[in-house]
């Protein structure tokens, strides 16, 4: 299974200069508690911008440099190098969920190859943003889970975890 699992603003917003937009423990902890154990499968920026292997999982990263990280791989242990989205599906176990976690452009790509998404809508706008998540097109997907979080002291923003399946 192929999953999505994004934070995004009220207009879609990831990103900015290579960072997220908007930074909640709440939902760090729940991508943490999500991916774990599974597969994640990332671009070369996103990778970038983490600056190592998430631990206990499988870490796939999508470049199109044929050279990328040759020389260092030993110290990147735990990282698959690929050269498209189609090789990182082909690495991952079909019987185990697999998460894209970005950036934008796997993303957009991964739209069509996924049969759920975990988005944490945050309830504000960033107009600075440079990178978004692909439309979430009501008769396409269907939200299965909603749950409903109000900021709080660690927590800027209103926020809500909503899960969503492929219509079929």
């Amino acid at each position: 299974m192929i999953s999505l699992i994004a934070a995004i603003g009220k207009n879609n917003e990831l990103g900015k200069g290579n960072d997220l937009v908007f930074k909640l423990p709440a939902d760090m902890k729940y991508f943490r508690d999500i991916t774990r154990g599974h597969t994640v499968i990332m671009g070369r920026k996103t990778f970038e911008s983490i600056g190592k292997a998430l631990p206990a999982r499988k870490n796939i990263v999508i470049t199109r440099d044929k050279t990328y990280l040759r020389d260092s791989l030993p110290a990147q242990t735990g990282v698959d190098v690929v050269h498209s989205l189609e090789e990182a599906l082909a690495k991952t176990n079909k019987k185990d969920e697999a998460f894209i976690i970005g950036g934008a452009e796997i993303y957009k790509q991964a739209m069509n190859f996924a049969d759920k998404l975990y988005i944490t809508h945050v309830g504000a706008e960033d107009k600075n943003a440079d990178v978004f998540f692909p439309e979430i097109i009501p008769i396409v997907w269907n939200e299965i889970s909603h749950l409903e979080h109000k900021k709080d002291s660690e927590n800027p923003f209103n926020y809500t975890f909503s899960i969503y399946e492929k219509f079929i």
